[in-house]
């Protein structure tokens, strides 16, 4: 299938994306600052997969879904962003099975960045928690089987999403008021009923949002809990730095999507430019911050980038 019906029975064989803003200066603007985010986004990312390949150091579970979770941002950003960017220097038209791809590619993608940072929140309570039995209880074979199990998650739920949700029939418009073909786009434009689409994309989220955030949410509530016992303060204080930056970027993360694929569909024109909004929060900011957050102000990280940049440049 490579077309979706509208309600008076044609069918429709491409879409027209408005984007972020009609307006010429403003989209100057946004062009310059998600130009800026998606190059920071790819070194940032690039620089940790590299570290972490090159160094052996690096080879311990911690960092090998941190790997996982550099590649994860690179594809993400790139599945969005670079038309994002085109977006705002031209006016977009996308084809049917462009859109359906950016469709599964972004919720297949996102998905599994989902399940992988409730992962990354287990592999640190069980590093700090039971530090003795850390290498004992994520063996090589358990970190690959986790990697594995996120990575099919997100295929096999997003596969869902899409499929329900191409199958709807379209009210007349070839035009989406967004900047990326979306679940709640697609859902607000439909012509029939979506009730029982809307349950599929309800019970769908509560496997790839609600659970891997409450897992998060338990695993980090455990991970305080033994921090607060720590008797050095500046062991401490060091403990709960890292662990309140992780809990910002997932914070971030999980509430947009959440706001986003687990409330009501709205055809308010206000609520349609407010997702567009929030779409960038998870689309856009993320991937960024992530590799910031989580690795690139880690000693082990610095040290290893610092080796390879003598290595290959002053030797």
């Amino acid at each position: 299938m490579d077309r979706t019906k509208m309600n008076n029975g044609s069918l429709i064989s491409e879409f027209l994306l408005l984007g972020l803003t009609e307006d010429p200066d403003l989209k100057i603007i946004l062009f310059v600052l998600f130009l800026v985010i998606y190059i920071l986004t790819l070194i940032g990312n690039a620089i940790l997969i590299t570290a972490w390949i090159c160094d052996p150091r690096l080879h311990t579970p911690m960092y090998f879904f941190l790997g996982n979770l550099s590649l994860l941002d690179i594809c993400f950003s790139s599945s969005i962003v670079p038309y994002m960017l085109a977006q705002l220097l031209v006016r977009k038209t996308i084809s049917f099975k462009g859109c359906a791809s950016q469709m599964y590619i972004s919720l297949f993608l996102g998905g599994t960045e989902c399940v992988l940072l409730a992962v990354m929140a287990y592999d640190r309570y069980v590093a700090i928690v039971y530090p003795l039995r850390y290498r004992v209880i994520m063996s090589t074979f358990v970190c690959i089987t986790l990697a594995s199990c996120c990575w099919l998650s997100g295929s096999v739920m997003s596969l869902l999403d899409t499929f329900f949700t191409l199958q709807l029939p379209l009210c007349g418009t070839k035009i989406i008021n967004n900047f990326l073909c979306e679940v709640p786009t697609f859902l607000r434009m439909a012509c029939v009923d979506i009730f029982a689409t809307e349950m599929i994309i309800f019970s769908v989220a509560i496997f790839i949002l609600v659970i891997p955030s409450v897992f998060t949410v338990i695993s980090y509530s455990r991970i305080i809990i033994t921090i607060v016992r720590i008797r050095s303060s500046e062991a401490r204080l060091k403990a709960f730095s890292t662990c309140a930056s992780h809990l910002i970027i997932v914070t971030i993360f999980y509430s947009t999507v959440i706001s986003m694929y687990m409330r009501p569909v709205s055809k308010n024109s206000e609520t349609e430019n407010q997702d567009k909004m929030i779409a960038v929060f998870y689309t856009v900011t993320p991937p960024m911050l992530n590799p910031m957050i989580y690795s690139l102000r880690n000693k082990d990280v610095k040290m290893a980038f610092q080796k390879l940049i003598h290595k290959h440049i002053f030797l």
